[in-house]
């Protein structure tokens, strides 16, 4: 495959424009994502899903009537390059606009300038970079000029638009999903890399493939590493993967503590434990850790995840967790994560239950609804003559003087019927723990049809 000429209109991952370059020499300074810029939609990787023959954009560049987008993708997926090639594909005036060093007034300037193009008889398509930055009033701002028709707006955002953007601006809009780049994506970004330098990349298939996985679906960083790897004297011999991780740094896994991908990978390890899987859970763990989590949240919702989630299907769980965290205090980092790690497989292969999380809920509704009823007279303590004469205590019967130290006595209010809010599992312990229940709800039956014991004193 021969270099390819770029072209200055599309840009792969720039915010900008690339400046005018002729000759050989201009282009060899360029970066090697900059020179491998895709130049028509078609040669966009990996998002077939919207630009390809059936994909939704094409559809829509099809009929003539691009709507406006939110393109939401994680970095180094083409979203910047995407939106050029689109103005360009409906023949619209490119406009870019980052939200990090723009406020109100270039708004205004880019919105009159649109206007003006538009009384000419030229679209707009404004593009607008991590557009979630914006704040809720500066979101507002776009709603009239892509109501009418001022702009097509596209803008880029690697947060959750559901949590980063009003949802005036998205009812507006259309969400298109961004997917990280896979194997035969990066693979072909690799090719182009080695069409474009004449040359094979000085690596071994293993290195090859640990060089895709470095890349973490960022097509600019696979590329800025390829390019790293090109600059080595053309005599390299293959490198292998120790040699790979000599030459490149290592790259930091994909997570941010205060964004969605922490609560995406919380929410795989809980989900990955109550299915019982502690290979998955495990994997999750250390993806956590590699990203830098605090390993005190991750024993804090381990410890969660016992009493919710294992229950007294294994009472030994909660402790456990209890032991782990302290463990970790104890020992500190590095050696105290082994402590958790213990505990994640201890709840991966604990038999499971919810029953007293449901039950706690149930327990709570009911709570709400029925208000301050008192408890029944006779479960009541009676310290003064006043409180015997009202019948507190009349009646009770101390369990342990009853036969199987039960007496089968009511202890709800006496205006509300009896609820079983606690239904165990039947897995684990709780097998026994329901085996003890249900002889207990047939004592309590029994005894209810041969009437009240004896009074008692209190």
């Amino acid at each position: 495959m021969p270099p390819r000429k770029a072209t200055p209109t599309a840009d792969l991952f720039a915010a900008t424009a690339p400046p005018e370059t002729d000759g050989p020499v201009a282009a060899a300074v360029r970066p090697l994502a900059d020179r491998l810029r895709p130049a028509t939609l078609s040669e966009v990787v990996g998002q077939d899903h919207l630009l390809g023959p059936q994909g939704t954009v094409s559809r829509m560049l099809e009929r003539g009537a691009l709507a406006s987008l939110i393109l939401w993708g994680p970095p180094g997926v083409g979203k910047t390059t995407i939106a050029r090639l689109l103005a360009e594909a409906a023949a619209l005036r490119f406009a870019p606009l980052s939200a990090v060093f723009s406020g109100v007034a270039d708004l205004k300037r880019v919105f009159d300038e649109a206007r003006a193009r538009r009384s000419n008889g030229q679209g707009t398509l404004l593009f607008v970079d991590e557009i979630h930055r914006f704040n809720r009033a500066q979101q507002d701002g776009f709603l009239p000029v892509v109501e009418d028709g001022t702009v097509v707006l596209v803008g880029a955002t690697t947060e959750n638009p559901s949590f980063a953007l009003n949802g005036a601006l998205l009812s507006r809009c259309q969400v298109m999903v961004l997917k990280r780049l896979d194997d035969p994506a990066l693979e072909l970004l690799l090719t182009r890399a080695e069409a474009e330098a004449g040359r094979a990349l000085p690596v071994d298939g293993p290195a090859r493939d640990v060089l895709r996985a470095m890349a973490n679906g960022d097509g600019r960083y696979i590329l800025n590493m390829a390019e790293q790897l090109l600059a080595l004297p053309e005599n390299t011999g293959p490198l292998d993967p120790a040699g790979l991780s000599v030459l490149l740094a290592k790259r930091a896994a994909l997570y941010d503590k205060d964004r969605e991908e922490h609560y995406n990978l919380i929410s795989a390890l809980h989900k990955s434990l109550r299915g019982s899987d502690p290979d998955a859970a495990l994997y999750w763990f250390a993806r956590m850790l590699e990203g830098g989590e605090d390993p005190r949240y991750i024993a804090r919702r381990l410890t969660r995840f016992a009493a919710e989630d294992v229950g007294l299907a294994d009472p030994t769980a909660l402790p456990a967790a209890i032991a782990a965290w302290e463990t970790f205090e104890r020992l500190g980092t590095p050696e105290g994560e082994l402590a958790l790690a213990q505990l994640v497989v201890h709840l991966g292969t604990a038999p499971k239950s919810n029953a007293v999380y449901v039950a706690y809920n149930e327990a709570r509704r009911a709570a709400k609804e029925t208000g301050s009823l008192m408890p029944p007279a006779h479960i009541l303590n009676a310290p003064t003559k006043l409180m015997k004469q009202l019948g507190y205590g009349r009646g009770y019967d101390y369990d342990h003087d009853a036969e199987d130290a039960f007496s089968g006595q009511n202890y709800f209010p006496d205006a509300m019927e009896r609820h079983a809010f606690y239904r165990p599992a039947g897995r684990g312990r709780e097998a026994q723990i329901l085996e003890r229940l249900q002889r207990w709800a047939e004592l309590r039956a029994s005894r209810a049809s041969r009437g009240p014991r004896r009074p008692a004193g209190g």
